[in-house]
């Protein structure tokens, strides 16, 4: 295993594209958000391998995932952990629920009502879980990865905008270009199996030293004043912009600002540019402002809107 950090991480991109065609921009967005320590929100139509990339991923980081499929009938105990009682002791314990992992899969988070949903903002926000009175801190790294269907609104409860607000980053997943879907197809056709991603020649090339180790790096990338007033002046410029009802808020501008952070690393500098921060500006901030009914009406796009912003607010030199 590669011990340098920065090499192995980036390896990581090369070993999941091993089970996952096409999906490369949502890998690097993934590993985004495990060194900056958000949550990402995954956004695409069902059969994009949405379960899959998170799977792949954890196997070459080395770390533990679960997935849990959200349905209207779950309960905050299901997500959680809850108390049992015990027999033998005649005493209550805690059972650990899913949520105690490395990367948590939340399938289609939209179609779990709100009082289940909000069982997972004090797990996402301060990595710990309360039960009658007890805290109990998840493991780290931590990561939830959601996903959202953009196309079945029956049966959905939109997620809450302090919810929305938790995750660092959405990312849309589109749908295979014709010659990836040709390699997904061939991959079956040879025998591929999802299910043993062994088998699909992954192996571990991270593990959860080498993200501490990029954290600790990350933590050293500089930012000028100049760039930092850059971010302040397009999460302004959201409060603004008169296709907005809401604009973004603090939490937004630091989220923009560590996953410049964690990109710039990545790639192999120690100080962000503007152009690191316009490359996140549509993941960072998409899914914390919302339009006005008339901007809908004019068929105007959150992602329009955006980057009209990144287009007009002056860029430091």
């Amino acid at each position: 295993m590669n011990q340098t950090p920065r090499p192995a991480l980036n390896d990581v991109r090369t070993e999941v594209a091993k089970a996952v065609v096409g999906q490369d921009h949502a890998v690097t967005s993934l590993l985004i958000g495990l060194l900056a320590e958000g949550h990402v929100l995954l956004e695409g139509v069902p059969g994009v391998a949405k379960t899959l990339l998170v799977r792949s991923l954890s196997e070459a980081m080395d770390l533990n995932n679960t997935r849990v499929q959200f349905t209207p009938d779950l309960m905050p105990g299901d997500v959680t952990g809850s108390l049992i009682y015990d027999a033998s002791t005649s005493q209550f314990r805690f059972r650990e629920g899913p949520v105690f992992t490395n990367l948590m899969l939340a399938d289609e988070i939209n179609r779990t009502p709100p009082k289940t949903q909000a069982a997972l903002l004090e797990a996402m926000e301060e990595h710990q879980v309360s039960v009658d009175g007890t805290t109990y801190p998840l493991p780290e790294p931590f990561m939830v990865i959601a996903t959202q269907n953009p196309i079945e609104y029956e049966g959905t409860y939109p997620l809450p905008e302090a919810q929305l607000d938790r995750f660092m980053l959405k990312v849309k997943l589109d749908l295979p270009a014709r010659k990836q879907e040709i390699e997904i197809l061939n991959r079956h056709a040879t025998g591929f199996r999802p299910t043993d991603l062994i088998a699909a020649g992954l192996k571990a090339v991270a593990n959860q030293q080498t993200i501490e180790a990029a954290r600790a790096e990350i933590a050293q990338v500089k930012t000028s004043p100049e760039v930092l007033a850059y971010i302040v002046d397009l999460v302004q410029a959201t409060r603004s912009s008169p296709s907005f009802q809401t604009g973004v808020s603090p939490r937004g501008s630091t989220a923009l600002m560590k996953t410049a952070k964690a990109w710039a690393w990545l790639i192999g500098r120690e100080f962000i540019t503007p152009d690191d921060v316009q490359s996140l500006v549509l993941p960072c901030l998409r899914h914390r402002v919302s339009l006005r009914p008339e901007a809908e009406m004019d068929g105007v796009s959150v992602d329009q809107v955006l980057q009209g912003l990144i287009a007009t607010v002056p860029v430091p030199r």
